[in-house]
């Protein structure tokens, strides 16, 4: 399955990310890591979702799959209202910086991260991002769990409906927690 950026002008170069077709491509891609980080933006407690809010399923999520969350902006008072900690707030820029240097030993101390998830985020920002990664980092897999493909990181959804990304991300949550 091919994707186009959500936005026209954004073109990924040569090397574009390779299409998650289901939720065991994904789970695939998580369990295969060792270090994980999951990167939340401000977009994640945005909407008027029918089901529910983005962070509902990211905090299903990193508890079900006990990967830690490094929260943006404002994001963390949201995980706080919702009885959840996450591992750390930073601003997004800043985490960039940090999972390219490889001296960095991330937010336990224990070594650089190996794959990087990120969602929430505005799509210009997460370009951004994933297009600075692509190109500092060799090691990091940079995945994409929002429901606009990005081309820049190494995985990504394509451009699905938010009906089929909730599914997508029960489905991926519900194997997580059987």
């Amino acid at each position: 399955m091919s994707a186009e950026p959500w936005q026209r002008a954004m073109m990924g170069g040569t090397r574009r990310a390779k299409v998650l077709t289901s939720s065991d491509d994904a789970l695939k891609i998580i369990n295969s890591a060792k270090r994980h980080l999951l990167v939340v933006g401000h977009k994640s407690v945005e909407g008027d979702e029918e089901k529910e809010k983005p962070i509902s399923y990211i905090i299903r999520f990193s508890k079900a799959s006990n990967i830690p969350i490094l929260a943006t902006a404002h994001t963390i008072l949201e995980f706080n209202n919702r009885n959840f900690t996450p591992s750390g707030s930073m601003p997004a820029v800043d985490i960039a910086n940090r999972l390219r240097d490889h001296s960095w030993l991330g937010l336990d101390g224990k070594g650089p991260y190996d794959l990087a998830i990120i969602m929430g985020l505005p799509y210009h920002m997460e370009w951004l991002l994933f297009a600075g990664l692509k190109h500092s980092t060799k090691d990091l897999v940079r995945v994409s769990l929002d429901r606009f493909y990005q081309p820049h990181a190494t995985w990504s959804f394509p451009n699905i409906s938010l009906k089929k990304w909730q599914e997508t991300l029960d489905d991926m949550i519900s194997q997580l927690e059987g």
